[in-house]
């Protein structure tokens, strides 16, 4: 019922946001007095942070309309490749200068865990000018009907298999944050196939190899509560008239709201520096806090199935690094990857992925011979710096870039950054 309740708040207070809304904008109306004293920038600042406080955020615009390759500016159309029910597959196709050299295929594998791929923009705007980008787009489980079947983790595993194959020869993949383990395990199966369609690199960036190392507050939490409780506490059925009418689901808005909670005093500053910059006048700030916010509060459900699983496998077994994860019945072997180089990425204050669970891939991966193998570990940034921000443009993804041609040109030994851009031949 608490699906349903939340449901029913926001068509209750749906009048009132409407209200809220056309009288800011009637107060801020340049022709009205108020509009240019204290006390009508207050009174209109109040009314939009209750607006904001109280909508449902759709789902984000990638908005990556151009880049610049080689020092020009060229177009970038946004087309979907690959369709199944709980994922598109979408490549940002460049329009390229002639003669322009062949960059890296790359695939990202955003994380399904209650926010849209968008959130990677920072990471796709900043791959586009030295690789040919493609992006898995999850899709919000209550919006899927339930004649289209259920969605677990084996199926995770299958669609990341199927986009390479889509994708083709000389793809290197990267797992952000929770698609490292699926990622991991999808190269392994195919690895021990022989599939000649094998990436040639694997990237996996904050992701939650083994969360015995380091574990953090979301770690112990998985580890405390018994599954039931995950099962009776957290999974919902979607309510009417959604498409995915009685899909059961981890909803998103409880996802949101546990991650909020880890730094609630974070986002109660915000949103009082917000009011202060509304009230100052201060457009820029305003509005970098509502770009931050449009995506961050723009949420997904997952399918209570694939949710189970990833808590059960991943959190509370920790199946993987164990060698005792499955796929459709069989054993993934870390240790049949040979082909494929291995980058990880983790950020010295990641509180969601302790450091130390992304590198412990080197550690199950035995058969990946040491000069295509890299671990980097960004100093001074949290979970989302190390797939964003500046620190992501300017010290990681050039590293990312440099390890994807290297493999592609099959040059000497690749050393791998340990620390703040020192290098070494071990990790």
């Amino acid at each position: 019922m608490y699906y349903q309740f939340y449901e029913m708040s926001h068509a209750m207070m749906a009048p009132w946001r409407a209200v809220a809304d056309q009288m800011r904008l009637a107060i801020q109306n340049p022709l009205n007095p108020l509009a240019h004293t204290y006390f009508g920038r207050t009174f209109a600042a109040g009314l939009e942070v209750l607006e904001r406080s109280t909508r449902r955020y759709a789902k984000p615009e990638f908005g990556l309309p151009e880049t610049v390759v080689d020092g020009e500016t060229v177009s970038v159309h946004e087309r979907i490749v690959w369709k199944r029910p709980f994922c598109n597959l979408i490549h940002f196709e460049r329009v390229v200068p002639a003669g322009h050299r062949k960059d890296p295929k790359i695939l990202i594998v955003a994380p399904m865990s209650g926010h849209y791929a968008t959130l990677l923009r920072g990471t796709v705007e900043t791959l586009l000018p030295s690789a040919d980008v493609y992006i898995t787009d999850w899709i919000d489980a209550r919006m899927v009907p339930l004649s289209e079947g259920s969605f677990d983790l084996d199926d995770y595993i299958d669609y990341v298999i199927e986009m390479l194959h889509h994708l083709g020869p000389n793809t290197h993949v990267i797992g952000v944050c929770q698609p490292a383990v699926p990622v991991l395990a999808a190269v392994a199966v195919m690895e021990a196939n022989e599939d000649p369609l094998s990436p040639l690199s694997m990237t996996l960036m904050g992701g939650p190899i083994d969360t015995r190392v380091n574990p953090t507050g979301v770690n112990q939490l998985a580890e405390e509560r018994p599954l039931e409780w995950f099962r009776d506490n957290v999974i919902m059925p979607v309510p009417w008239p959604q498409p995915g009418f009685m899909r059961l689901v981890y909803p998103g808005f409880l996802q949101l709201s546990g991650f909020m909670s880890m730094n609630l005093d974070r986002h109660l500053i915000a949103h009082k520096e917000f009011f202060a910059h509304l009230v100052k006048n201060d457009g820029d700030a305003a509005e970098k806090h509502r770009d931050f916010y449009d995506e961050y509060l723009a949420v997904m459900d997952m399918t209570a199935e694939f949710y189970l699983q990833t808590v059960d496998t991943v959190f509370k077994k920790h199946s993987l690094p164990k060698g005792e994860m499955m796929h459709r019945g069989r054993a993934i072997d870390t240790g049949a990857i040979r082909k494929v180089a291995l980058l990880t990425v983790e950020g010295e204050n990641d509180d969601i992925s302790g450091v130390g669970q992304t590198h412990a891939a080197h550690t199950i991966c035995t058969g990946i011979p040491e000069h295509m193998r890299m671990h980097y570990m960004q100093p001074d940034v949290g979970h989302y710096g190390v797939f964003n921000g500046s620190r992501f443009r300017k010290e990681i993804a050039p590293r990312i870039v440099a390890f994807m041609n290297a493999q592609s040109r099959a040059e000497p030994p690749v050393r791998r950054v340990i620390k703040g851009g020192k290098s070494s031949p071990g990790v």
